[in-house]
């Protein structure tokens, strides 16, 4: 989504064009766990995480991969410098402390003010900010603050849970005994007895989710990892395939059903129904309701993407967000701490999510509870995993291929017309990684061809790959935490100190340069996108980007793209220029009398004589009308019109088919 600004113990978040005040005592979702004798914990240094997991394991009776396994799930064994996630947890094992989280809150990204909707044929409402409740502190309740019941149970200071891995794995560790011993279970050596406390360990209030977080981590100990962390440290947790968790332990952990009702999700996702209202809340006009619009999709118009957003809020915020009638939607929320889903609109529906019309009427939204410009606020597993699984069975059920033409960021979704450019939004952003995702998802971004396949997939090592960003602090010029990214940076020439390209749509060509910043996609090319390549030199490599050379570092021993092959457009022969569209529509012929004609309006970016793009998918022109909440003169306009989806830079764009030629890369 997009963001604003935090001051003292108040955090005040932009959501959907309104601004909701939050505080971690109602925003946020952490674990639950009941008490334990305490103990004390001692270390040496140096000290390496692997032996930290070994000690804590055996102070607190835990068997090893048990501990190994729900650390995986909530970080992947990353430290994350002792900075919060979004669900005020710290460290390998997650340990919360929602007040401390809150006094360090990031300010939130700014994407712009879009219209979520993006849609000519009725005016954007207004939406005034509605502040919500702020609770006391006292009012935080004991579910966000597991790090102060760790540092009870181990005698450590909280500010050693937080900031010290070996300490926060203790503390990790003497909760889940905590948690077995409330549940009147023994504190076994045998990690198949341990099923309920790592389902409370996950936090969820409701059978489904926390069986589901459960699930995962007994996969991860059957499957096995190994990783070297944020911190440098290797990690290994060897596999035991043969494992069989006690599934029948579930009942003792006394939660809620989950409430499913409508929802529109897989077996293996823990999802519940949590309606967005359609509504009307103007006097006198039908063009004044929200927030989504009524469909009959695939049947009306086929569902061609994906669209992965960040919330730039909490859970809570964002829940409330979607009860909201005024003006924005998506289809479904991943919760941070435990990967619970909830969906809001019938997929039939179209909501108003990605600032695009065209996109919108063809695609599913995700909002992934996370902040653009704090890296270290991170995205679990737990929420890659369910993610992944949701977009798994959505891709298989409509068709939808598993590829970066058709799952998108909310960051690759075109503006409408040249003026919407600027405020469009750049979530997930260069920390989402969309290697990892992509892995999830069960199709793996490799290589596809030798050097003359004629296109590149970018492709870091996310680790490894930590260019500098600037705006995550209230000052926009300090830098931001070194991370890791998915994102390479694209300049004029083969040479680091090169200026960086420009997307003339945020930066005019007698305007200010592309910048550094986090949310500036001037000159940024994104994990999974596919380009054209125009030029090698050396170490550094050119692509086509937006009617340019743009080049980027690529030296063998640490590649940032790897080869691939596929089609490619490029101007027809005789053709000077090529015209860039935002969205697919029709020709105005082929609009019915009493449905307004929707412009073809080009983006300012024109393609060259000579330049290649790569190709997704072939579309027909298609507009859905649907001005109104009475939906009876609700119509889906499809024209004779083609035009082919291409990378045009960082956001995918059209061209008309009757403009390009479309061949292999490689020919």
């Amino acid at each position: 989504m997009r963001g604003s600004a935090h001051e003292g113990a108040r955090s005040t978040r932009r959501l959907g064009g309104r601004a909701v005040v939050a505080t971690a005592g109602a925003a946020l979702l952490i674990p639950l766990v009941a008490a334990a004798p305490s103990a004390t914990a001692a270390r040496p240094d140096p000290y390496s995480l692997e032996q930290a997991f070994t000690d804590a394991a055996q102070r607190y009776q835990v068997p090893r991969s048990v501990l190994l396994g729900v650390s995986y799930l909530q970080s992947r064994w990353d430290s994350h410098h002792g900075e919060p996630s979004v669900s005020a947890g710290y460290g390998p094992m997650h340990l919360t402390d929602a007040r401390t989280a809150l006094a360090e809150a990031p300010p939130l990204a700014h994407g712009g003010e879009e219209d979520p909707r993006g849609d000519g044929s009725r005016s954007r409402r207004a939406v005034p900010e509605q502040p919500a409740e702020v609770p006391e502190p006292s009012e935080v309740p004991a579910r966000l603050r597991t790090l102060q019941r760790a540092a009870e149970l181990t005698d450590l200071a909280p500010h050693r849970l937080r900031e010290d891995d070996a300490a926060n794995i203790s503390g990790g560790a003497a909760l889940l005994a905590a948690a077995q011993e409330s549940l009147g279970l023994p504190l076994s050596a045998d990690p198949a007895q341990w099923y309920a406390a790592v389902a409370r360990y996950s936090g969820a209030d409701d059978r489904a989710t926390a069986a589901g977080y459960a699930d995962d981590v007994f996969e991860v100990i059957r499957h096995g990892e190994r990783r070297t962390t944020d911190s440098g440290q290797a990690v290994a947790l060897p596999g035991a395939p043969g494992l069989e968790p006690a599934t029948e332990q579930a009942p003792r952990l006394g939660l809620r059903a989950t409430a499913a009702g409508k929802a529109e999700c897989p077996a293996a996702v823990a999802c519940e129904w949590i309606p967005a209202p359609y509504k009307e809340f103007g006097e006198g006009s039908e063009r004044d309701y929200g927030n989504h619009d009524k469909a009959d999709r695939p049947r009306s118009q086929k569902i061609e993407y994906i669209i992965v957003h960040d919330t730039e809020g909490p859970w809570d915020v964002t829940i409330d967000l979607i009860k909201d009638p005024t003006y924005v939607s998506w289809q479904y929320s991943l919760r941070s701490s435990d990967g619970h889903v909830a969906q809001h609109v019938p997929l039939k529906d179209v909501a108003w999510h990605s600032g695009n019309w065209f996109v919108n009427s063809k695609s599913i939204g995700l909002e992934h509870e996370g902040f653009l410009t704090a890296p270290d606020a991170w995205y679990t597993e737990a929420m890659y995993r369910a993610s992944a699984r949701l977009v798994q069975h959505l891709a298989k059920r409509f068709d939808i291929p598993l590829d970066r033409q058709h799952i998108l960021g909310h960051d690759n979704v075109p503006g409408t017309t040249a003026a919407t450019i600027p405020g469009m939004h750049t979530d997930p952003g260069p920390y989402w990684d969309w290697a990892h995702y992509f892995e999830l998802l069960g199709a793996p971004l490799r290589s596809t061809a030798d050097a003359k396949g004629g296109l590149v997939t970018i492709r870091p090592d996310y680790a490894r790959n930590k260019p500098v960003y600037t705006g995550c602090k209230k000052d926009s010029k300090e830098k931001c935490p070194s991370h890791g990214s998915g994102a390479v940076r694209l300049h004029t020439a083969p040479r680091a100190d090169a200026p960086l390209v420009k997307d003339i749509g945020l930066h005019p060509p007698n305007g200010d340069d592309s910048t550094t910043g986090v949310n500036d996609l001037g000159a940024r090319a994104s994990t999974g996108q596919q380009f054209a390549v125009a030029e090698r030199k050396g170490d550094w490599t050119a692509v086509w980007y937006l009617g340019q050379k743009a080049w980027f570092h690529n030296p063998a021993k640490q590649p940032t793209a790897v080869n691939a092959k596929g089609r490619v457009a490029t101007p027809k022969a005789g053709r000077k220029t090529v015209e860039v569209f935002g969205r697919a529509y029709p020709e105005a012929a082929a609009y019915p009398k009493d449905i307004p004609v929707q412009p073809l309006s080009p983006l300012p970016y024109k393609l060259g004589a000579g330049e290649k793009y790569a190709v997704g998918p072939k579309i027909t022109g298609e507009y859905y009308y649907a001005p109104t909440f009475d939906t009876k003169g609700h119509r889906v306009v499809r024209g004779k019109q083609k035009y082919y989806q291409i990378q045009a830079g960082h956001r995918v764009a059209f061209v008309k088919a009757e403009d390009v030629t479309v061949r292999q890369s490689d020919q």
